[in-house]
């Protein structure tokens, strides 16, 4: 994203906050303009001051009060620009980080399933907390420097316009040089917020997956990866850093050639009588005051670089395209339950085929099983089902409406899942299982953990239903697992979908929660993913997958009968002595 896009969008983001910025820039205007009277001021009480004993003491307590009035209310000003300015600087980057969560939340699941997690969390916390410092700077700095400027070049004109011709003349060698490393500070940046968050990444892969690091004791080869980052990330800062560190010293010397050059010129006139020594005082105060600022933006430019390039980031993020919208998809309202894949085919790398031309049917109250050797496409079935993934070809409608007519909403309303992968979120035992039916009474909770074999652990813990979990909240796996299957118990949806529901649990408490589970199935179309093939040998149907496609299919006892691929892998867990 080029630069110029990223300043646009991020004034147009600004501008939503109008009234604010109406009320800054006068308040910044005035305060600028009460600052640089001071030097008129000062020069005025010069001027009263002729020789000894020959002293204007009206004029000079005047000036003096002037000055204190000047700087007083400049002062309070300053104050008040910046209380409003740290809120327009604020605000902007929350909405922001809004916009970004908020379309994150509408990305289809192959985003984050190709990008970094830590990368993610980088982009919508530390490259939005950039941001925010860099606006915070440029609204403090970079604005009320060029008032100042510009007020500032307008006293020196009325001071003497041959000083301030000199002055002007002079101004954008700083100017050019500013711009010139600018440019160059851009780009390492930039590489610098990206490798910032690719160590963000792989720290939270690391911490994640600890114990699998430790077990294979690849310690030392971990530490070699994140310093190989940690050392990039030690270049590009270190090249962004030269580049903005050259910005202040060269327009510090420039500035301070304008300076002396003033103070030639000045001299010579207050020596010619065109100037007075007062008015000479004055007219180097501004030589200062208008030096001055070139020095603040030429380091508000640095931050502004990393700040802008901060931005790029998020705004790739807001940019990235959501899943295709639901506008005018029909409600899916109380299915049968009815299943039918017509020739689908899918694969997530489309140079490698997955799921050829799968046909199936699923009536009203089956259950479905679905097993095979690991990478055969269990699971993107169950994908493809929920519109996680799209199909490529073919289709997938229940009760006859192609899912894609639909609203995604309403179809996943109507299916419950439990996976593998459990997910406990931060909240209370009572919110995790109530995470789909917030409105669920005490009661319906209560007989949903009963229903999952839950209930018992639950009054063991600190607080009962009131516990807080956070991270897990110290459970282990299983029973972490019966948590999910609870939410799905209160959820009683139409179907359901079983992906290794049971894989983390005791084989005494999985013959309970089965039993419970058939209980929930009776009269729902249910799909059961399942590696251990004893869970499944009630299926009314089970589909034999190997290389994306239905190997063999049909009742257990009909499938032991063909002798073949099923055959196989019953053998293989049940093999005879």
């Amino acid at each position: 994203m080029k630069n110029k896009s990223v300043l646009k969008r991020v004034l147009a983001a600004i501008g939503r906050f109008k009234a604010l910025l109406l009320v800054s820039l006068p308040l910044s205007v005035i305060s600028v303009v009460l600052t640089l009277y001071i030097p008129v001021l000062a020069g005025r009480a010069i001027d009263g001051i002729v020789s000894a004993g020959k002293v204007d003491f009206g004029a000079v307590k005047g000036a003096l009060a002037g000055i204190l009035v000047c700087a007083a209310g400049g002062g309070v000003l300053q104050w008040l620009m910046n209380v409003i300015n740290n809120r327009i600087a604020y605000s902007t980057v929350r909405d922001i980080r809004s916009r970004a969560f908020s379309n994150l939340q509408r990305l289809p699941v192959a985003y984050p399933d190709g990008h970094p997690y830590g990368d993610i969390v980088s982009r919508v916390t530390a490259d939005a907390e950039q941001f925010a410092d860099g606006l915070i700077l440029g609204f403090s700095q970079l604005f009320t420097g060029v008032v100042t400027i510009l007020v500032t070049l307008v006293f020196m004109l009325m001071l003497s316009p041959v000083i301030a011709l000199a002055v002007v003349i002079l101004t954008p060698l700083s100017l050019f040089t500013a711009r010139f490393i600018a440019k160059s500070s851009y780009n390492m940046f930039k590489k610098q917020s990206e490798t910032r968050g690719e160590q963000t990444a792989f720290i939270n892969e690391m911490i994640q997956n600890q114990k699998t690091v430790q077990a294979f004791s690849q310690e030392e080869r971990t530490a070699g990866g994140f310093d190989e980052i940690n050392e990039r990330l030690r270049v590009y800062s270190l090249k962004a850093i030269f580049f903005s560190s050259l910005t202040n010293p060269v327009t510090r010397f420039i500035n301070n050639i304008i300076y002396a050059v003033v103070g030639l010129i000045g001299g010579i006139s207050a020596i010619a009588g065109m100037i007075t020594v007062g008015g000479f005082v004055s007219f180097l105060a501004y030589s200062n005051q208008y030096t001055k600022p070139f020095n603040e933006i030429s380091g508000v430019v640095t931050e502004l670089q990393n700040a802008l390039a901060c931005a790029a980031r998020i705004f790739e993020l807001i940019d990235e395209p959501p899943e295709t919208s639901d506008d005018g998809a029909a409600e899916l309202e109380k299915p049968e339950g009815s299943v039918r894949f017509s020739g689908v085919s899918f694969s997530y790398d489309k140079s490698k085929k997955l799921i050829e031309d799968f046909e199936f049917f699923a009536a009203p109250g089956q259950k479905i099983a679905i097993v095979g050797p690991t990478g055969c496409g269990k699971t993107t079935l169950i994908n493809l089902l929920m519109r996680f993934y799209d199909v490529d070809s073919g289709g997938i409608e229940v009760d006859g409406a192609d899912i894609r007519s639909v609203t995604r909403k309403s179809l996943r309303r109507n299916f419950g899942m439990v996976l593998q992968d459990t997910w406990i979120k931060n909240g209370t035992v009572r919110e995790n299982i109530a995470f789909a039916r917030p409105d669920a009474s005490e009661e319906e909770i209560v007989a949903a953990a009963k229903a999952a074999r839950a209930h018992g652990f639950i009054k063991r813990l600190k607080n009962g239903y009131d516990t807080v979990l956070e991270d897990g909240g110290g459970l282990s796996e299983g029973e972490r697992q019966l948590l999910c299957i609870a939410r799905v118990m209160l959820l009683k949806p139409p179907m359901l979908i079983l992906d290794e529901a049971t894989s983390s649990i005791d084989t005494r408490t999985e013959i309970k929660v089965q039993d419970a589970f058939s209980r929930l199935m009776e009269g729902r179309t249910s799909f059961v993913v399942a590696h251990r093939l004893s869970t499944v040998r009630d299926a009314d149907c089970i589909l034999v997958m190997r290389g994306g496609r239905v190997e063999e299919s049909g009742t257990h006892g009909e499938l032991l009968a063909k002798n073949g691929f099923y055959t196989e892998l019953y053998n293989s867990q049940f093999a005879q002595r």
